[in-house]
């Protein structure tokens, strides 16, 4: 069984690997170390024969890792990148490397689960937005501030007191507070609606939206097409690796 990691800025997810499918999963806020109710939860793990890594994260983490792994199963830690093609996908990037590995991972799973151009947005510290075309290629992207962080932006320094939560039914606000909260989510939502609009208009077929991140819930309501959530596209696209790992080792 394989173990695979999705090492964020702010949190890690995780899945078990059993050759077909993906089984228990988990995921823990990190604090640039390794939780102990994450290690608590992989005590349950058992015949672990090899880790494959996605990290955007801080590095103490894959460290941490790689100690439990030696420690608990003896078993070495591979670490996934971001290339010029792979499993169908290829990169618009001239320096493939630049992009990240978990947009470069969402963007396989999307190719693999879906048929049909895609716009793909991953809502967390920062919000990415990547198209996706039928053949696997890959147009390009953006990269949004999250609507946490663009919140803290604009409130810093000020007297202006945090608002929770933000209208999504409402474009605009009355309030200054609100506004800044309400901006922070209908922001990204219309750019999600322009990006959307726009790759049909390139392709003359109807994308499919998916939206995923620890943010997604957050951003959903505010806009106004069909979306399919998706959470664990990273490690969904990590599972495509796994299970060439598991060809290569027969």
């Amino acid at each position: 069984m394989q173990l695979l990691l999705d090492i964020g800025n702010t949190s890690i997810k995780w899945a078990t690997w059993n050759g077909r499918q993906l089984g228990t999963t988990g995921s823990a806020i990190h604090f640039g170390a390794l939780p102990i109710d994450l290690l608590a939860a992989w005590d349950e793990l058992a015949d672990i024969r090899e880790i494959l890594v996605a990290r955007v994260g801080p590095e103490s983490v894959l460290d941490a890792v790689a100690r439990v792994a030696h420690a608990r199963w003896d078993c070495p830690v591979t670490l996934i990148g971001t290339s010029a093609e792979a499993h169908g996908v290829r990169i618009a990037y001239a320096e493939p490397a630049r992009l990240g590995v978990d947009r470069f991972l969402a963007l396989i799973a999307a190719h693999a689960e879906h048929t049909g151009c895609k716009l793909i947005i991953d809502a967390g510290t920062a919000i990415t937005y990547d198209l996706l075309l039928d053949d696997g290629t890959h147009l390009g992207g953006l990269i949004l501030p999250g609507i946490n962080l663009m919140r803290d932006t604009v409130l810093a320094g000020t007297q202006i007191p945090r608002y929770e939560p933000a209208s999504t039914d409402q474009c605009w606000a009355a309030d200054t507070a609100e506004a800044v909260a309400a901006a922070s989510i209908q922001a990204p939502a219309a750019l999600v609606e322009r990006l959307w609009q726009r790759l049909q208009q390139e392709t003359g077929t109807t994308p499919i939206l998916l939206i995923a991140g620890g943010d997604a819930e957050r951003l959903l309501p505010a806009v106004d097409l069909p979306a399919v959530q998706s959470p664990g596209l990273v490690l969904q696209g990590l599972s495509r690796f796994a299970e060439a790992s598991d060809q290569d080792t027969d």
